[in-house]
This record gives C-alpha cells, sequence and structure tokens, in this order.
C-alpha cells in the first residue's frame, strides 16, 4: 500500500490511500483497457517519471489491485485482479463527472488511444445504442468503433496496436470520422450532429450523416446541472 496514511478508519480513507496517489487512477484507466507492458505504459503515459511509475506499480501490486502475470508472445505484463476491475464503474463514473468541467485542451495535452477508448466507454448509451462500425480519428489516434446488439467493442488502429492490443478488425467500416477536441461538443450534446459538421468539429471522410446521428445518439454525456 502507498506510505501515506491519512489516521482514519473508514472505507473513503483507505480507497484513497491505495489508488489517490498521483497517476495511480491514470494507470488503473488504461489497464482498464486491456493488460500493459511496463513500456506500454509508459508510452501512454509520457509525462510520468519511470521512478514514479516502478513506484506506483509497485503499491498497486501490493494493494491488490493488478498483478504482474506473463502473456503469450508478450513476456510479462501487468494487468488488474478481480478486486482492481470492480474500478471500472468507479473510473467511468469519475470519467463522466470530470467531463462536465474539460475545457479546451492545453498546448501540450494529447490525447492516447487508452484515454480515447476509456472516453468511449464513459460516454456510451448502452440503452439507446445504435449499432455502428466506425473508425474514429482523433489526432495521431485511430481507432475502430464497433456497436453489435448494444455491446461495444473498440480496437487500436493508430499508432501501431502493440501486442496485447486485441485483434484488429478484417472488414472495412462503414464510415470514417475524423475530428478534434471540439468532439466533445457533440458528445456533451452542446451541439447537434449537424451544428457539428458545420463547424468542422467532425468530418465525415467515408459515410453519411446518419453515422452521425448515429454515433450522437450511442456516445454521450448528459450536463449535470452545478
Amino acid at each position: 500500500m502507498a506510505a501515506r496514511s491519512y489516521g482514519q478508519y473508514c472505507g473513503v480513507t483507505t480507497a484513497v490511500e491505495l489508488i489517490g496517489e498521483r497517476w495511480a487512477l491514470l494507470i488503473i484507466r488504461d489497464l482498464l483497457v486491456g493488460p500493459r507492458r511496463y513500456t506500454d505504459l509508459k508510452q501512454g503515459l509520457p509525462r510520468i517519471p519511470t521512478n514514479i511509475l516502478s513506484t506506483r506499480l509497485k503499491e498497486l501490486q501490493e494493494g491488490g489491485v493488478v498483478r504482474r502475470v506473463p502473456l503469450h508472445n508478450c513476456g510479462l505484463v501487468y494487468e488488474l485482479t478481480e478486486y482492481g476491475r470492480a474500478l471500472e464503474p468507479i473510473v467511468l463514473a469519475i470519467g463522466r463527472w470530470g467531463f462536465q468541467a474539460l475545457g479546451d485542451p492545453g498546448e501540450d495535452d494529447v490525447v492516447t488511444p487508452d484515454s480515447l477508448t476509456m472516453a468511449l466507454r464513459t460516454s456510451f448509451r448502452q440503452a439507446s445504442a445504435r449499432d455502428l462500425d466506425v473508425e474514429l480519428h482523433v489526432g495521431d489516434v485511430a481507432l475502430r468503433v464497433t456497436v453489435r446488439a448494444g455491446a461495444l467493442a473498440v480496437a487500436q488502429l493508430a499508432p501501431p496496436a502493440p501486442p496485447v492490443g486485441g485483434r484488429m478488425p478484417d472488414s472495412d467500416p462503414d464510415a470514417v470520422l475524423v475530428a478534434g477536441p471540439g468532439i466533445r461538443h457533440l458528445i456533451g450534446g452542446r451541439v447537434s450532429p449537424a451544428e457539428a459538421l458545420a463547424q468542422d468539429l467532425v468530418h465525415i471522410a467515408r459515410g453519411n450523416a446518419k453515422t452521425l446521428d448515429s454515433f450522437a445518439e450511442t456516445f454521450r454525456i448528459d450536463p449535470v446541472a452545478a
């Protein structure tokens, strides 16, 4: 467990001591996408110092949140334990809560494949999900996003996925969407699909406007009153 102790006997306190240290939740966020090698985690969190990454992984292992296991053709990888995976709805809820305060990106802010994957999972509305098969480009990141019978699947296309990144689809997508950070306005319901196109927040490189309508129905975070 982390060395910091708040000296209180409380479940919230224990949780903060386990996962409240700087970078810990982002490591967990990326591991919710799938098992990762140490180098994959470092690449996905480019600003984390190597000593901090090593320390956080050790703390999370000692806390029973993460384990290190062999994976075929990949060597040793880090993955969440069952206890760690129980954090998924909590991380998604934190993502929805934080989305409300998401402003314009800073000059050095980056979008990573894992962060974009989790953003899609955060905003996924299963109850109103439409069947989709799209390729989504945001900056240098490209994902294949499919929804079938209310089930979401995301595969990394670019940058080239590490061996633990999952199997790539064999067929071509039905549509290709190209967007920047402004896509958050569509996901947040601040603009309609037609307005997103008119304001160049999203460009349809392949497909038609109906695809964007389906995307907006499927991925949305409704605002919460302050």
